[in-house]
């Protein structure tokens, strides 16, 4: 028998096999510790644990389950295959457990807390002053953080737990995450009122075809509005003349209004320049131009009572903004 490998104990039955009822949550928690810190004494210190006692937890579970869960060198501790199975398992579990023991708490209790929000800057621009003001009067306990920064920066945030919740425009990498589609929301063509490009009176909707030869002002290639827009040209045989490329809104705003190109993305973004009457807006047609809004968080962060409750009033915020055409889009969830 190779002896580095613990022998299958009884069951309480009587035959081979492993005895997983008797696994415990601060077993878990402790193989956790050894995963992470690769080292036993590493480990031990973190934790707060005798490292012969943690040796011992983890001879133990090995015995229980039949199976070796950690290869010990003097170079450190790597995971078997099966310990790796055991590793993912037990964050789920320990996740679960605080969850749950968040949401007990949480229960009958008032409602506060910190609630951290990451959006990109066209989605804040609608969303994050009605946000923040109902968050205020509904919720007086809880305080709303609400951070800006391009879907990609959002993504990590949400995956490292920066932030509880977000908008995204799309899943692509974090399929994963628990997503509400609340919208598709529609993209539109801008231009300085004195620039207008086409024969049409400023503001006419804009045929895809049109935009051949324009001077665009667009963000680069990795940008997710760039890519939407690409991919609508593409699909209508029109080959953009992207002059310009410029990943900070404000200042493909401010080319745009001083007529140094066209350019576009939603409505929401440009609302002040529109409203001051240094930008003209117009819908984009043959095909109607769109991306998806997604709020979403991460299963593995634990739902507090606060998150839970300002999820619900965003989407409700949302709706109302595009019911009244302030975000200019067609609604996908529900009416309560």
């Amino acid at each position: 028998m190779d002896r580095h490998r613990p022998a299958a104990v009884r069951s309480r039955n009587g035959s081979a096999g492993a005895n997983a009822d008797v696994l415990n949550i601060r077993q878990l928690r402790y193989f956790i510790a050894i995963a992470e810190a690769r080292s036993l004494s590493a480990a031990a210190q973190k934790i707060g644990v005798a490292q012969p006692s943690l040796s011992q937890h983890l001879v133990n579970m090995e015995e229980e389950l039949g199976v070796r869960l950690v290869d010990r060198s003097p170079r450190g501790s790597t995971l078997t295959p099966e310990g790796r199975v055991l590793l993912r398992h037990a964050y789920d579990i320990c996740n679960s457990l605080e969850r749950c023991i968040s949401e007990i708490r949480d229960l009958g209790q008032v409602v506060q807390g910190t609630v951290r929000f990451g959006m990109p800057p066209s989605v804040s621009m609608v969303m994050s002053v009605p946000l923040a003001e109902t968050v205020r009067i509904e919720l007086p306990l809880v305080r709303l953080r609400v951070s800006e920064a391009m879907s990609g920066f959002i993504k990590t945030w949400i995956d490292d737990e920066t932030v509880e919740i977000g908008f995204l425009y799309d899943l692509q990498g974090v399929e994963h995450f628990h997503a509400t589609h609340v919208l598709n929301e529609h993209l539109y063509f801008f231009s300085a009122p004195d620039a207008w490009p086409l024969s049409t009176p400023p503001g006419a909707p804009v045929r895809m075809h049109d935009l051949e030869g324009l001077e665009m002002v667009l963000p680069g290639e990795p940008h997710g509005l760039r890519r939407i827009v690409e991919v609508y040209a593409a699909k209508s045989g029109v080959s953009l003349n992207v002059v310009t490329e410029l990943d900070a809104m404000t200042q493909i705003k401010e080319l745009v209004a001083r007529g140094s190109g066209y350019t576009i993305f939603a409505p929401a973004a440009a609302h002040d320049f529109v409203m001051a009457r240094r930008l003209v807006k117009a819908p984009v047609i043959d095909p109607v131009i769109s991306r998806p809004v997604y709020l979403v968080r991460n299963p593995a962060t634990a739902m507090t009572r606060a998150c839970a409750e300002v999820e619900k009033i965003t989407i409700s915020v949302a709706r109302d903004m595009v019911q009244r055409g302030v975000w200019e889009g067609e609604l996908v969830i529900a009416d309560p």
